[in-house]
């Protein structure tokens, strides 16, 4: 079948990999444009579009895929089926009608729950005991096309947005390749979303990562989980930024904010909060390199007993 792949970020590589691993062939790639990046703010490709270079493939990178002329390039192209994984566009209806087997979406949700474009981190702040990859046919809508399979994946309580979007990356170009053969096979049956149990995930603002010692230590410590890599959690100290890296609840009480010893508690130093305390682990100070609680304790005095800003 000729296959055209649609993704951006490091967590649709894997897909695009596996389908260069099967007997199927990838005609063209599309990716959204270059993007400045680093201190130079040089134009810096895409992962996808590293990795579509490495393997000789056509590379496209329209800013929007809904003018004519673009619809028409991708027509030419006679992809039976296109794959998508985190491409970053809503595609117009004109688009979707292109392949005849339609267009396949690896969504890193259990859809309906986390529709949108933060499931992963809105999986974390949610509590949610596990979350999964759902492969479904896309329509004009946002992520409300039919189910064609799903895989359930458990988030652990040392995972972050990070560590689960490589796990959920994995599964989802397993369960990709298992859905596309089945699916051109015509051997599966297409399942509607339950509308009344959809839920949705806005974009992760930057501001968000500002800590509020008033939320309770269990919430933070998912913000803490929930923003890693990007954008951070972080509050204040002595007039600069101090990013969190890695925390963990833990009972106690008192003034929310207020820096405390946890010394034969299991940590090093914590934070009081609306309800318990969280423990600190790895933090990193603004212009210096990320360390354990115990070596920022001990390059800083006055952290212990401090009150920090909510």
């Amino acid at each position: 079948m000729r296959i055209v792949f649609m993704g951006t970020p490091t967590f649709a590589v894997p897909t695009l990999e596996r389908l260069l691993q099967s007997e199927h062939e990838v005609v063209a790639v599309y990716t959204q444009p270059d993007m400045p990046s680093g201190r130079g703010r040089q134009l810096t490709p895409s992962p996808v579009k590293q990795v579509a270079l490495e393997h000789g493939l056509t590379v496209l990178q329209p800013p929007r895929l809904r003018t004519p002329s673009q619809v028409e390039q991708l027509a030419s192209l006679r992809p039976d089926v296109i794959v998508v994984a985190a491409f970053g566009q809503i595609l117009p209806q004109k688009v979707l009608d292109i392949p005849p087997f339609g267009c396949l979406n690896v969504h890193p949700s259990l859809l309906p729950r986390h529709r949108g474009a933060s499931p992963i981190a809105s999986a974390i702040l949610a509590g949610d005991e596990y979350t999964g990859v759902t492969i479904m046919l896309l329509d004009a809508g946002m992520d409300s096309g039919l189910i064609l399979a799903q895989r359930r994946v458990a988030i652990e309580p040392e995972d972050t947005t990070g560590t689960l979007a490589t796990k959920l990356a994995q599964v989802g170009a397993e369960l990709l390749i298992e859905t596309l053969d089945l699916w051109l096979n015509r051997q599966l049956v297409p399942q509607p979303q339950d509308e009344t149990k959809a839920t949705y995930s806005q974009p992760v603002a930057k501001e968000e990562g500002e800590i509020d010692w008033q939320l309770p230590g269990g919430e933070i410590w998912r913000r803490v989980r929930a923003f890693q890599p990007w954008p951070g959690c972080y509050t204040r100290w002595q007039g600069k930024i101090l990013k969190i890296l890695e925390a963990r609840p833990a009972p106690g009480k008192g003034e929310p904010g207020r820096v405390v010893s946890l010394e034969g508690k299991g940590f090093v130093v914590g934070v009081y909060t609306g309800d318990g305390v969280l423990g600190l682990l790895r933090l990193q100070m603004e212009g210096k390199r990320a360390m354990t609680a115990a070596e920022f304790v001990r390059g800083q005095r006055g952290f212990i007993g401090a009150v920090l800003p909510s």
